[in-house]
């Protein structure tokens, strides 16, 4: 989990916290747990603590050592918003999110009451950067709709929503207000399915909106084989992507060299 990426609507991940808990029920097949428990108790692998979350601050000058602009999933195999994650730890990931801004980060969180009241306090100077995208996942209705709720109370430039896995029909979906929608259905062992006519339904409430439209994997076992296709054609939509230039790196690695000195002392 990196520079590169393998997940179709960003470039790469970057991890700066791991490990996470369930809450949901989007979380029953999670790929990042399933990942990080086949390492539990090998010596000197990142996890080999299995998936139990702990704070990675070695990962937070990364961003700073990519020369090329990049889309970055904030957290793939983690929730910035877990409620083990301090404030303050919260804070140092979005500072270096802001200095790096020649990337496009992606923050995805199922936490989404605690990602709006920080957003609206701790975390506002950051809230009207247009390269730091703020969304939540959204599954089902009972769960999953009360999160575009808190998403779009939250001050952000750019709001998005990761409709994935796709349980059920999610019915008339509130668009105010959100700039980007990706769905895709479960993928891997037992994944449970996805009907065609619930992304139609969303599809469409897109295109009336005129929110750009993503459309990731129909999943299953063997999500390869199931392919992304929908109605004959990919969807690729997105918001604008508006990187800033790239600094030289002796630039970059002062920034990077600065947040190692922050760390230091917080710790201190």
């Amino acid at each position: 989990m990196g520079e590169h990426s393998a997940i179709e609507w960003t470039d790469a991940s970057w991890n700066p916290i791991r490990g996470c808990t369930k809450i949901s029920p989007g979380c029953t097949h999670c790929y990042a747990e399933t990942f990080a428990e086949r390492f539990r108790g090998v010596p000197g692998h990142p996890y080999e603590q299995g998936f139990d979350l702990r704070l990675i601050p070695g990962s937070l000058r990364l961003p700073f050592t990519w020369s090329r602009p990049k889309r970055v999933f904030v957290n793939s195999m983690s929730d910035l918003f877990h409620k083990d994650v301090p404030d303050e730890y919260i804070l140092d990931v979005c500072r270096v999110m802001q200095q790096a801004n020649w990337h496009t980060y992606q923050v995805l969180t199922k936490r989404s009451e605690r990602m709006r009241d920080l957003l609206r306090t701790a975390l506002r100077e950051f809230t009207e950067s247009p390269h730091i995208w703020w969304g939540v996942s959204v599954e089902d209705r009972a769960h999953g709709l009360p999160r575009i709720d808190h998403l779009r109370a939250a001050p952000a430039r750019v709001r998005f929503l990761s409709i994935e896995p796709l349980l059920e029909d999610l019915g008339s979906v509130d668009l105010e207000g959100i700039h980007w929608v990706i769905v895709g259905g479960e993928s891997g062992p037992g994944a449970r399915p996805m009907s065609k006519e619930w992304v139609e339904a969303i599809r469409d409430q897109c295109a009336k909106a005129r929110v750009p439209f993503f459309f990731k994997q129909w999943g299953g076992v063997r999500k390869g084989k199931a392919g992304r296709e929908l109605e004959g054609r990919t969807y690729d939509e997105q918001p604008i992507l508006s990187p800033a230039p790239v600094p030289e790196r002796a630039k970059r690695k002062a920034l990077a060299d600065e947040v190692n000195a922050r760390r230091s002392l917080e710790i201190l």
